[in-house]
């Protein structure tokens, strides 16, 4: 093999690698997020959804997620009434909307994977919050329970 040829192949495995390793720890930068129910605390680390790319793109086209991970979906500093929809996610999932005060106002449980049917907070939200389908109801978390995290002025 020729010398050209061998630093190619080694270009090539190096980024295939470093593809690999993005994939496998997309939840690397995750911060870490509390809620707080009648069950107890409840730790999740999130990636942060807070631009509008980040917030179109969410947890489409990924095939599993850990447990206790998740999305925050960060639509400060406006409060409104908030849709979302399941295009291209291929888990289902569970969605907390949460007011600007961190309290649950809504949970759409088991969201339908490749749904385009908008699932709506029904009142003004600063954040929704997406976990693995059922992860709510296997921690007893409901509608009224809060999250502790930054956005909403708790650590």
């Amino acid at each position: 093999m020729s010398l050209r040829r061998l630093v190619i192949a080694g270009l090539l495995s190096v980024f295939a690698s470093a593809a690999s390793c993005g994939a496998e720890n997309a939840g690397a930068n995750a911060n870490s997020l509390t809620i707080v129910s009648a069950t107890g605390e409840h730790r999740f680390a999130v990636e942060i959804a807070d631009d509008d790319e980040e917030r179109r793109i969410g947890l489409m086209h990924r095939k599993s997620m850990p447990e206790n991970a998740g999305m925050l979906f960060d639509f400060g500093p406006d409060v409104a009434v908030r849709s979302m929809w399941m295009k291209n996610t291929l888990i289902p999932l569970d969605m907390a909307f949460i007011d600007a005060k961190g309290r649950i106002v809504r949970i759409a449980a088991d969201a339908t994977p490749r749904s385009l049917a908008s699932i709506s907070s029904g009142a003004p939200v600063l954040a929704v919050l997406e976990v693995n389908g059922g992860r709510f109801k296997a921690l007893g978390v409901r509608e009224g329970d809060y999250v502790r995290h930054p956005l909403f002025g708790s650590p």
